[in-house]
């Protein structure tokens, strides 16, 4: 089965790094993990606002595996602009399983609860393989998840594997 992985960039690094015990992901050895344990195929990694400031980290994904994906705005649009992808996300996703009738299935890498209806319609269509928290800390919502789709990255054994080593 080839799966394909949606990862809420914001949501893994912001939560992995306010943890009581903070920890940072090592993204190369992420997208391995994907790759191995989950047979992702293609791992869409969601970052907001492009800024120029972190090129080196675009093409660092890039060159991991990742597609990255920026948040839309109008060039001339005025004042700040948010880099909130959760419907980008919600909108990729269903394009990919509804649309592009993927034969793999979906994994997203969140702990948001802005995904829970969509998460459980894709458990009940037979089209989602998992949920990946990156923390401890997660929506509520989804407590009456079935515990087989939640993965939690922040365990001892997984978070040894992935933790970026200084």
């Amino acid at each position: 089965m080839k799966n394909i992985a949606f990862i809420d960039g914001q949501n893994l690094v912001a939560s992995t790094a306010h943890m009581k015990d903070p920890w940072r992901i090592d993204l190369k050895k992420f997208r391995i993990f994907l790759s191995e344990k989950y047979k992702v195929i293609k791992a869409y990694y969601f970052i907001g606002v492009y800024d120029n400031k972190q090129d080196k980290l675009y093409q660092f994904l890039k060159k991991s595996g990742y597609t990255v994906v920026f948040r839309e705005h109008p060039k001339n649009s005025k004042g700040k602009k948010k880099g909130n992808v959760d419907t980008d996300i919600v909108f990729s996703i269903m394009d990919t399983v509804y649309r592009k009738k993927t034969e793999g299935k979906i994994i997203l890498v969140s702990g948001d609860g802005d995904y829970k209806k969509m998460v459980s319609r894709l458990a009940a269509d037979r089209k989602f393989r998992a949920i990946m928290f990156p923390s401890k800390y997660w929506s509520s919502l989804y407590n009456t998840l079935d515990d087989k789709y939640k993965i939690r990255l922040y365990v001892a054994e997984i978070r040894k594997y992935l933790e970026l080593k200084r």
